[in-house]
């Protein structure tokens, strides 16, 4: 039953094995150290949140892979140097905008505008209301936008 539920509530999970194994030792451990009402509540909820923690340390990985730019080469024959120089600086705030975004609101905007994930998927992916997650798309773009302004990189 758990496994299929992790399957179909996260598709793009490749190990749903370790989860539901992983999920299990938890329950174990957490009934050696006191006592659990709903067991059954207790190792889907277990499941869930280790399946969240799985996806958003994917996206952090893929994140920080992309938000690393001083090792790209963003010049090409036509651009001259300053305006490589200028590009890539440019980047690197928005970087640290993207960055500074409170944990969720960084997620939502990253999966959102980043990745072209759907606010439907994004919302069954992280539990929560498509409204929520158009609400943290916005509050974010603001806030990365007003850093932005800030930093002088736009108008």
């Amino acid at each position: 039953m758990l496994r299929g539920h992790l399957q179909s509530a996260f598709p793009t999970l490749p190990d749903v094995d370790d989860i539901v194994q992983e999920s299990y030792f938890r329950l174990i451990q957490a009934k050696k150290t006191g006592t659990i009402r709903y067991a059954k509540a207790f190792l889907f909820a277990t499941a869930r949140n280790i399946a969240l923690d799985l996806i958003r340390h994917r996206r952090v990985v893929s994140i920080q892979a992309v938000m690393e730019i001083d090792g790209l080469s963003v010049m090409g024959e036509d651009t001259g140097v300053v305006e490589a120089v200028s590009r890539q600086q440019e980047l690197a705030f928005l970087a640290d905008a993207i960055r500074a975004l409170p944990e969720r609101c960084r997620q939502i905007v990253t999966l959102r505008k980043l990745y072209g994930v759907s606010q439907k998927d994004i919302a069954a992916q992280l539990g929560i209301s498509e409204n929520t997650v158009e609400v943290q798309v916005a509050k974010g773009m603001r806030r990365v936008a007003a850093t932005l302004v800030r930093r002088g990189v736009t108008r």
